[in-house]
């Protein structure tokens, strides 16, 4: 699988998307938290690359002031139009992440599906958004996390695994790096009732993945503290042997 230019996130987005198996567990997953991070709902929630705003939609519907930015046109022109169709109090900005400016603003700062995190060209670049998320945040405010787990990576792939959805049925493929920690990703979604055929999936994203270790030190830089970590959303704990790595930290000065 060859691996798509280093600049893939700009542009390949689009709301086919929306079609993938795993968007149905959106209302799950703010339920998880809204759970584990004892939301009230006063708080202001900013959801960095939040794609077409199924997180930031889920939470505003509930009451949350909302702020989501992404770096696609097209999606967050769907996004805009859904709160203001639904009289939503989210607002949407589209922009690269990187180049906001909050300043002790939110009480929860999520990145959500990745959230952009690992995508960027470099490591410097991508050290960026881990200081974009402190500087958000108030001084006793929570980041969550949603990321593929570095550790579950060196061991497990490469590999292909499949993910069964209420609508389709999605391969990913999985190549590895372990020199530079980077992933090498394709997918593709066969829609129930459609024809199978045999998947090709020739190119893919590159993203550097984290361990838990390495957020951990990244985010002592920076004045926070990982408290909490789980490998789904169902509350399993983390372990290098899950592929998912979900982590909470908090803002401590």
């Amino acid at each position: 699988m060859k691996a798509m230019a280093s600049d893939w996130y700009k542009k390949i987005w689009t709301l086919d998307i929306q079609n993938h198996s795993w968007v149905e567990d959106t209302i799950r997953q703010v339920d998880f938290l809204v759970d584990k991070l004892k939301l009230t709902g006063n708080e202001r929630i900013l959801d960095l690359a939040c794609g077409f705003g199924r997180h930031s939609l889920e939470f505003a519907r509930r009451g949350y002031d909302v702020t989501g930015v992404d770096i696609t046109p097209e999606y967050v022109d769907y996004a805009t139009k859904q709160a203001q169709t639904e009289n939503l109090n989210a607002r949407f900005i589209c922009s690269d992440i990187r180049q906001v400016s909050f300043d002790n603003e939110f009480d929860v700062v999520l990145n959500m599906a990745d959230g952009a995190i690992g995508y960027l060209e470099n490591e410097e670049e991508n050290l960026k958004i881990f200081r974009v998320i402190s500087k958000a945040l108030k001084i006793g405010g929570t980041h969550f996390m949603d990321i593929m787990n570095g550790s579950y990576a060196e061991t497990h792939f490469p590999c292909k695994l499949w993910d069964e959805g209420e609508k389709s049925l999605t391969l990913s493929n999985f190549e590895w790096d372990k020199q530079t920690k980077t992933l090498i990703y394709g997918q593709i979604s066969y829609p129930y009732g459609q024809p199978l055929y045999k998947p090709e999936i020739t190119e893919g994203n590159t993203i550097r993945l984290y361990s838990l270790d390495e957020i951990k030190s990244i985010f002592d830089d920076l004045g926070m503290s990982v408290y909490d970590s789980y490998a789904d959303f169902s509350g399993t704990l983390s372990s290098d042997n899950g592929i998912q790595l979900m982590v909470f930290s908090k803002k401590q000065m």
